[in-house]
């Protein structure tokens, strides 16, 4: 099933939401891979605010390759979304409602999802210039000494990503590879 969602995500749009939906996002999400991911751990460790407010919203584990002329960003495909396992649970504790990566998480991740009510999405790796399109700003908040691993704060605009786990711990991962074995 095909749905429209808006950022910062709401609870009421999360329990719709079932793994194996496809969703166009728009509205504002942050990125965040492992360099910065281990700066806001230690930032929390030593009492700090993160720098952005993390609730409701969603991180994509994402570093863009540079812009081209006339364009906000370059190619913007996902990462692997597992190498931010270590810090996920505390982030969706805190707030975080949303990831979008691509790969399976393990199941802390998943634990922390059905606790917090969450969603990860998956987007189509391989797929940076297409996703890039759907861009329409992107600006550096925070951790600019770590170049395409720094923080950024992106406008979207009917970005296309995959439920691949629901609130209720459902993955896509599993469902699939199920389905397609019995086939």
């Amino acid at each position: 099933m095909k749905k429209h969602l808006n950022v910062p995500l709401k609870d009421e749009d999360i329990a719709q939401l079932k793994a194996g939906d496809y969703v166009f996002l728009s509205g504002t999400v942050y990125t965040a891979r492992d360099a910065a991911h281990k700066r806001m751990y230690e930032a929390l460790r030593a009492g700090k605010e993160l720098p952005f407010d993390i609730r409701g919203n969603i991180i994509y584990y994402m570093g863009p390759s540079p812009a081209r002329e006339g364009r906000p960003i370059g190619s913007a495909g996902p990462t692997t979304a597992s190498r931010m396992d270590k810090y996920t649970p505390e982030l969706l504790d805190l707030g975080l409602k949303g990831m979008i990566g691509k790969g399976r998480r393990t199941e802390a991740v998943r634990e922390a999802v059905i606790r917090n009510g969450a969603v990860y999405f998956a987007a189509v790796g391989g797929a940076g210039a297409l996703i890039s399109k759907s861009i329409t700003s992107s600006e550096v908040i925070a951790y600019d000494d770590l170049g395409t691993e720094a923080i950024r704060k992106l406008t979207i605009e009917n970005l296309p990503v995959i439920v691949v786990m629901d609130r209720e711990g459902n993955n896509l991962y599993d469902t699939a590879l199920k389905e397609y074995s019995e086939v």
